[in-house]
């Protein structure tokens, strides 16, 4: 468990974070941004058995940086309840790609709460990184590679006496 990438912390809890998206990637599973937009299946498991008699809530929102209308910043909202049996899911479409932060809060007060930013159909930082600096890369190695080549080509060439 120490090891687990898709584990959420809520407060002193922990839950066990799953997505699906089975029209685009079938059978395969993630925890953190989601691949592409379009019907999305996410699975919550609880990992405290006290976690099974407390009412849990679950939103999404759209990250604008500011949660002072949380209502008009909501895409997906499940009320608080109970789950007994250990596992809370839902189901979500996600029309648009765009960065959202997750809130799950636990308790009758709902005094532990997690809150996790992710994107959907974003390409990870990296890709991005490639995509955007990949071309003007490549140039100049090419130009260093063509001038580092042809710098001997214009010298005469000395041969040593014996």
């Amino acid at each position: 468990m120490a090891e687990d990438m898709c584990k959420l912390t809520v407060g002193t809890y922990t839950m066990h974070f799953s997505g699906y998206q089975p029209e685009s990637t079938q059978q395969k599973q993630f925890c953190e941004d989601i691949p592409a937009t379009g019907h999305t299946i996410v699975v919550l498991d609880y990992i405290e058995q006290e976690l099974r008699t407390l009412p849990a809530e679950v939103r999404i929102i759209k990250d604008t940086g500011s949660e002072d209308n949380i209502e008009a910043i909501t895409v997906f909202h499940l009320p608080a309840k109970v789950y007994a049996n250990g596992s809370i899911d839902f189901n979500h479409t996600f029309e648009q790609p765009g960065k959202f932060v997750g809130i799950v809060t636990v308790g009758e007060k709902g005094e532990h709460i997690s809150k996790f930013p992710f994107s959907v159909g974003e390409p990870k930082v990296f890709s991005k990184f490639l995509n955007i600096y990949m071309i003007p890369v490549a140039a100049v190695l090419i130009v260093g590679g063509i001038v580092f080549f042809m710098r001997d080509r214009g010298k005469p060439s000395q041969i040593a006496a014996s």
